[in-house]
């Protein structure tokens, strides 16, 4: 006998996870990160596209040179801080959790799921 008795998600919850996946604040932050690493690519992209034109347009002065590239080398650095990033967290949920995805997926399992 339950003496609470059985806890049914919310409608308005259901309606947000069409699949049947559970939705709360783990599905919240995954889609932020996901948010953020996607306008961090933009981010780059636009950084490589404004350092190439500063780069063409340099005329041969050194220090615009040495600016362009300062912002390549930026926009690279990111990139590869994001990747590392995914990396890590893969290998850490592999070694800790046997999943790759553990970090960057988690599934918190409670009554009812």
């Amino acid at each position: 006998m339950d003496p609470i008795g059985k806890v049914e998600t919310p409608q308005a919850l259901k309606a947000l996870s069409p699949d049947g996946s559970p939705a709360g604040l783990i599905t919240l932050f995954n889609n932020i990160l996901r948010l953020l690493i996607v306008i961090a690519g933009i981010y780059a992209l636009l950084n490589f596209i404004l350092a190439g034109y500063s780069f063409m347009s340099a005329g041969g002065d050194p220090k615009k040179i040495d600016a362009a590239w300062g912002k390549i080398w930026q926009s690279m650095v990111g990139l590869m801080l994001i990747l590392i990033s995914f990396a890590l967290a893969a290998l850490l949920g592999k070694l800790l959790f046997g999943n790759a995805k553990a970090i960057l997926q988690p599934v918190i399992y409670g009554p009812g799921i």
